[in-house]
């Protein structure tokens, strides 16, 4: 009995290591069939998800379409995720590609234009090909436009009358519109754009001054206790809301910040949600579809017929009509809301790629903003 002992231990040893074995290959190997896309909240459907394995089934790829958990919410963010190696495709927002000393880039791979499964390609605006921002080094583009808007402001036109919208950003510093407007929390470099054209500046002056190695100027507008910041806590403090993924639509909300998306959701439960045309201009985004490095063989192929996919006719007439966006594909209806991509996204009003000098200054300026209207809740708080 003893030497039957000695023989089964092992054997059981090594069958549970063959099935332990066989159990992560498995799993391995079913993790590989997946392409997993790391997108923003709304951007892909279920039924694009349906779409896109049906036509991958069909042209005999084993993969299948998986959504990262949670959407994507801004750059660090998505920086994170892609580093992780927990996706395989993304949309990355245009200037997020190359900010502090061009990380992201770095995780993300060029793509083949000329790729016979990118067919739709050769109907993109060709104002947003190209761009400078999401090149390489061998200019070589690291993106796929996919749709584009802006930091824009909502009116309710259910309660605001047409005499009575504002025709410039600085109607946010009016006691009129105090706590009736919201602001945008996860990408603040947006709010201190608006502190930047209320004194007629570029919304980028920042970014502009350190790029010139102007540090007059820089000093001037990251000065703690200059007019800059006193305008930018002075705007915090009269918000009436801040959101992160998506805008929320509180009943004394009378002007809601979005990057267009969610307008239409709203619009379509009977509200009447209306862009305000600040006479300064809209500070402009575009989101674009990219490849994390290490995609290639039929895996790569896959995510280029996904790709394609979100840049045809049908994808691209949903951005315009229900995301209150502006396609990228000229065979999509123009967005009736915001126009073209040729006039709307004008390349002098992207918001550019930060570097870490100005991305750590606006941290500070914004934080502090945050800190200050805080402190003046509290007071008036104690106040009263």
């Amino acid at each position: 009995m003893t030497s039957i002992k000695i023989i089964t231990f092992p054997c059981v040893i090594l069958l549970v290591l063959t099935l332990l074995f066989m159990l992560l290959f498995a799993k391995e190997t079913q993790a590989d069939h997946w392409l997993r896309v790391l997108t923003w909240e709304g951007y892909v459907t279920q039924e694009d998800v349906d779409n896109v394995n049906l036509l991958l089934k069909e042209q005999g790829y084993k993969y299948k379409v998986d959504i990262v958990s949670p959407y994507a919410q801004g750059a660090e963010q998505m920086f994170d995720i892609i580093r992780a190696k927990q996706c395989d495709i993304t949309f990355l927002t245009l200037f997020f590609i190359k900010m502090q000393k061009e990380k992201t880039a770095k995780l993300i791979q060029a793509i083949d234009i000329h790729s016979p499964r990118l067919t739709n390609y050769a109907d993109l605006y060709p104002n947003l090909t190209g761009l400078d921002m999401g090149m390489n080094s061998q200019n070589q583009p690291l993106y796929i436009p996919w749709g584009g808007g802006i930091y824009g402001f909502y009116i309710n036109k259910n309660k605001v009358r047409d005499g009575e919208i504002p025709e410039s950003v600085d109607a946010f510093w009016k006691s009129e519109w105090r706590e009736k407007f919201s602001l945008n929390q996860s990408q603040e470099w947006y709010n201190l754009g608006l502190a930047l054209m209320k004194q007629g500046l570029s919304p980028f002056s920042l970014y502009e001054a350190i790029q010139q190695g102007d540090r007059q100027a820089v000093r001037e507008i990251s000065n703690p206790k200059g007019e800059l910041q006193q305008e930018l806590s002075s705007l915090y403090h009269a918000a009436g809301d801040f959101w992160k993924t998506s805008p929320k639509f509180h009943q004394d909300l009378l002007i809601v910040s979005s990057w267009g998306p969610e307008i239409y959701a709203e619009n379509e439960k009977g509200s009447n949600w209306q862009l305000i045309d600040f006479k300064e201009g809209h500070m402009a985004w575009l989101d674009t579809i990219n490849f994390v490095k290490g995609l290639e063989g039929r895996k790569l192929e896959a995510a280029e017929i996904f790709a394609n996919y979100f840049i045809s006719k049908q994808v691209q007439t949903r951005v315009s009509r229900e995301l209150s966006m502006v396609p990228a594909s000229r065979q999509a209806p123009v967005n009736s809301m915001l126009g073209d991509a040729s006039k709307i996204l004008k390349e002098n009003m992207f918001v550019p790629p930060y570097d870490h000098s100005s991305y750590e200054i606006m941290k500070k300026m914004t934080d502090k903003a945050n800190r200050d209207a805080n402190q003046d809740g509290n007071n008036m708080s104690s106040s009263q």
